[in-house]
C-alpha cells in the first residue's frame, strides 16, 4: 500500500504543475459520460497511470476518463479506481479542483474498498488519505509532510447542496431548506473535492447530490468519487449513505454507475434518514 501512496503523491505534484502551466482548453475527445475532456483531464488521466503502472502491487486500473479497466499487472493486489482531476471545469476561473483515488481489492464494489485518498490544488495543495484513519499532509518543499488526524464533530454548520435544484424533489428540498433556517451557512463551489474538503477540515456539515428529475440515480460516480469518499468520511468518523442505506454497501454493476449520495456528520445525516425515509 505504501508504494501506492508514494505513486499518489508524484502524480500529485506533476499535476500541480500542469494546472499551472498546461493548456486549458477542450480537446476533441469525449470521455465515457459524453462529456467533451479538457486538456488538462487528459494529461491527468496520463501522469496518473504513468505513476500507478509503476507499482507492482497494482494490478488494474480505472479512470472515470476511460470506458473499461485496464489490467496493468497480472500478479498485482490492488485495483485502482481514480477521478484523475474531479472539478476541472473549475480550472480556467481558478478556483480549487482535486484528484480522487479508491484502492480495491478482487473487485470495485464498496466493501471492497480498503484505502482511499485525494488531492485538493488550490492555494495549497493538500493530500488526505484513509486507510487507518483519515490523515492530511501538506505539500511543502516538494514533499507531502503530516499535518493531523481528521475527525469530524457531532454536528456542523456547513450546507452544501448539489445538482440543479429545479430538478430536486419536494422532500429533498425541504431538508436542505431546513438546514438553512437552524442557521447553516451555504458552502458550493461545484467541485466535489473543495466542497468535501471545506467539511472535512471545518468539522462537519453535509453535502447531498440527490437523485432528481433528469437523473434518478444521481450523477456522481460510484466507484471514482463516491466510495472514496465514503471511505474518507467513515474513518474520520462522519457518514456516507444514499439517503438510506450506507454508500459502502453499494454493489455497481458497472464501473461508472452513479449513486445519489450524502457525506456528513452525525447530526446532518440523521436528518436526511429523517426525510427520505419512505421515500424513493
Amino acid at each position: 500500500m505504501h508504494e501506492i501512496f508514494e505513486a499518489i503523491k508524484r502524480s500529485a505534484k506533476r499535476i500541480n504543475e500542469a494546472i499551472n502551466n498546461e493548456d486549458l482548453g477542450y480537446s476533441e475527445q469525449q470521455n465515457r459520460s459524453g462529456e467533451t475532456q479538457l486538456k488538462l483531464d487528459i494529461k491527468s488521466d496520463m501522469i496518473i497511470e504513468e505513476e500507478l503502472s509503476q507499482t507492482s502491487s497494482v494490478k488494474t486500473l480505472a479512470s472515470e476518463e476511460k470506458t473499461e479497466p485496464v489490467v496493468i499487472n497480472e500478479k498485482g493486489k490492488y485495483l485502482i479506481g481514480y477521478d484523475p482531476l474531479d472539478g476541472s471545469s473549475l480550472v480556467d476561473v481558478n478556483l480549487s479542483v482535486g484528484s480522487i483515488f479508491g484502492i480495491y481489492e478482487n473487485d470495485f464494489s464498496g466493501k471492497n474498498l480498503v484505502a482511499a485518498a485525494y488531492v485538493v490544488y488550490g492555494p495549497r495543495v493538500e493530500l488526505v488519505i484513509a486507510d487507518r484513519c483519515t490523515s492530511l499532509y501538506l505539500l511543502q518543499n516538494g514533499e507531502f509532510e503530516f499535518v493531523k488526524e481528521i475527525r469530524l464533530k457531532e454536528k456542523g454548520k456547513i450546507n452544501a447542496p448539489g445538482a440543479t435544484q429545479k430538478f430536486w424533489p419536494a422532500h429533498h428540498k425541504e431538508m436542505v431548506e431546513s438546514l438553512f433556517k437552524e442557521g447553516y451557512r451555504l458552502r458550493y463551489s461545484g467541485g466535489m473535492v473543495p466542497d468535501l474538503h471545506q467539511i472535512l477540515l471545518k468539522g462537519g456539515g453535509l453535502f447531498s447530490y440527490p437523485g432528481t428529475e433528469d437523473k434518478p440515480k444521481g450523477k456522481l460516480r460510484q466507484v471514482f468519487e463516491v466510495f472514496p469518499f465514503a471511505k474518507i468520511f467513515e474513518k474520520a468518523e462522519g457518514f456516507a449513505i444514499d439517503g438510506h442505506k450506507r454508500l459502502l454497501e453499494l454493489e455497481p454493476e458497472h464501473i461508472h454507475d452513479t449513486t445519489p449520495c450524502f457525506f456528513g456528520s452525525q447530526y446532518e445525516i440523521q436528518r436526511v434518514k429523517e426525510y427520505y425515509k419512505n421515500r424513493s
